[in-house]
């Protein structure tokens, strides 16, 4: 084998331990990753189905039910265009309340009914979080051209 041929190999075994290593990265992320959606992509179909995602919006007033006795909430959510149901079981953060913006990380059930396994509150009355606040900039825009 001469001194070209070596180097050669030697390079090709760097590109290919480069590419499974960047391969196994890729993978590993993709199970991690989290995509964001407002309720008007929700209603749209525009969900994978059987994935974790992050929903966020306004919770309606009037809408949060309790059953007594249990830790279950119904509740629904807004991006001022789609309303969409969102249930939860588990103690909701204190800050928590009807008209606050809030982000629930869940997977989509059936009917469009998304079953949080956390949800998330905003800390004051200034704070929304960014992709709430910019999903709601977004659909106020898309609302106010339609008029």
């Amino acid at each position: 084998m001469t001194v070209r041929q070596r180097r050669f190999a030697m390079v090709m075994l760097v590109v290919v331990g480069v590419s499974i290593a960047t391969g196994l990265g890729l993978k590993a992320f993709q199970k991690n990753i989290l995509f964001f959606y407002n309720p008007t992509q929700i209603m749209a179909g525009e969900v994978p189905s059987d994935t974790n995602i992050r929903v966020g919006g306004v919770v309606v007033d009037g809408s949060v039910k309790r059953e007594s006795g249990s830790l279950d909430v119904q509740f629904a959510l807004t991006d001022m265009a789609e309303t969409m149901t969102v249930v939860y079981s588990g103690i909701l953060p204190d800050l928590f309340r009807e008209g606050q913006g809030i982000v629930a990380m869940g997977k989509l059930g059936p009917n469009n009914v998304f079953e949080a396994s956390e949800v998330l509150a905003k800390h004051d009355e200034e704070y929304m979080p960014p992709e709430v606040a910019d999903a709601l900039a977004k659909t106020k825009t898309s609302t106010e051209d339609k008029l």
